[in-house]
């Protein structure tokens, strides 16, 4: 491994406080004292126990190291916004887990989120890159302008992303589409971090140096 800094990148979390605590835990004694930044790859919400406290300590963790921590957005996240603006849309994302997130924030509706974090939430970026990497959420179209300019294929896409073995000139690190048995999935130019946390999976932090563009390690934590 270089001496530079190194980079971790941790997968979707859904609502799993006391693993995102565990995990940050573990990366903060992995990195002692070297220079460390932290991505957080979206889908911090719904489906899990805590959703609000899983924003609170992303978007503190924010607020107090902007230049260290980058939280992206999620298509959970996508959805919550969404279901301000419509029935419809508020319907799909209750079904898709945001009952849960309501229930953790103490809500009965979505427009009764604190309106601070929904702020949060609608100034999330959906792509983050350093020299080496493109971080995203879901993915990009193969053959599309590189990176990818689609949101919706950011936040969403699974295939042809997910079959193709395309370069787009970086490693690009997403989740999105969890690994049922609970390991990230390594390819050639891409590496898939969620683990499935929220189905009794692990949550997982890829580890990347300067030098090179896939993960020289990984850190899990499972539910006891």
């Amino acid at each position: 491994m270089d001496s530079g800094p190194l980079t971790y990148a941790i997968g979707d979390i859904h609502g799993c406080t006391a693993l995102l605590d565990a995990l940050l835990e573990r990366i903060a004694d992995h990195a002692g004292d070297r220079a460390h930044k932290l991505v957080f790859l979206g889908d911090y919400i719904d489906r899990g126990p805590d959703s609000a406290e899983v924003l609170r300590t992303l978007s503190r963790l924010c607020w107090a190291e902007p230049e260290r921590v980058t939280c992206l957005m999620g298509n959970h996240e996508r959805m919550l916004l969404d279901a301000l603006h419509t029935p419809q849309a508020a319907e799909r994302w209750l079904y898709n887990g945001g009952d849960a997130t309501l229930d953790a924030f103490g809500a009965h509706e979505v427009a009764d989120l604190p309106r601070d974090t929904l702020d949060w939430i609608e100034g999330l970026p959906t792509l983050h890159a350093d020299a080496a990497r493109w971080y995203v959420h879901a993915g990009f179209r193969p053959g599309a302008e590189i990176p990818d300019p689609d949101e919706h294929n950011r936040l969403w896409i699974r295939e042809p992303f997910l079959e193709s073995d395309h370069d787009f000139e970086r490693h690009v690190v997403h989740g999105h589409t969890p690994q049922r048995n609970g390991r990230p999935e390594r390819r050639r130019f891409r590496t898939n971090l969620d683990t499935g946390a929220v189905y009794g999976g692990a949550l997982t932090a890829g580890v990347f140096s300067e030098m090179q563009g896939s993960a020289v390690d990984f850190l899990q934590v499972r539910a006891a």
